[in-house]
């Protein structure tokens, strides 16, 4: 049984775009989606191992009608046509070197749109690279699990040419537990390079953490 600590049906659905669901269709993939069960939360993808997973993502993304966020470094964002444009993708301005910190800036606005009601879902990929490391970078599990939000775990199998979106998990802050969760939630999936593919665990301490950014 997949973990899913969210019953169906969800109450945050989406129309999405006829021409991207036909132009999935003649690409040969299909998306198991059924909506999000809130307004905020993280959405964590699974695997990240070659340049094909951004064109075939953003035509789900597309096809399904989901906004997210993602981290982009603030100095992207001070150009003016750039800055604007990297905005209207879904870029959320982080600066590492702030007090907060990447986690603690995204945390505070998620806690912001919680209070007003209002809809913020950030997208990952927490391997962070697509060349293979040996796990998984912290920066989606620590907002999650401080901002108190669900985690959805996005699965790409290239072989069967699929994208699953149908674990949401509370998480425990207990990594071991967490973790192993995940990693049954994530079971099959397979990427376009399945060598490149981190095991699903948090990267060891002795391994630098540098979170998944756009730069």
């Amino acid at each position: 049984m997949i973990p899913n600590d969210f019953p169906l049906p969800y109450p945050v659905q989406f129309r999405g775009s006829a021409i991207a669901r036909w132009l999935l269709r003649r690409m040969g993939w299909r998306v198991d989606f059924q909506g999000l069960p809130g307004l905020q939360g993280v959405l964590a993808v699974y695997p990240h191992t070659s340049n094909w997973d951004f064109i075939v993502l953003l035509i789900v993304k597309w096809s399904i009608g989901i906004p997210v966020r993602f981290w982009g470094k603030d100095s992207l964002f001070r150009f003016p046509v750039f800055g604007h444009w990297m905005r209207y993708l879904g870029g959320v301005p982080v600066e590492r070197t702030s007090a907060k910190g990447m986690v603690g800036s995204t945390v505070a606005r998620m806690q912001q749109a919680r209070e007003s009601g209002e809809y913020f879902w950030l997208a990952l990929a927490p391997e962070g690279t697509r060349k293979y490391i040996p796990g998984w970078r912290s920066g989606f599990y620590r907002t999650a699990v401080q901002a108190e939000v669900p985690l959805a775990l996005v699965k790409v199998n290239y072989v069967a040419r699929e994208v699953t979106v149908r674990s949401f998990l509370r998480l425990s802050g207990d990594e071991a537990t967490d973790f192993a969760r995940i990693a049954a939630a994530l079971d099959g999936a397979v990427g376009c390079r399945p060598g490149n593919a981190a095991p699903v665990r948090l990267l060891d301490a002795s391994v630098p953490r540098s979170d998944t950014i756009v730069k």
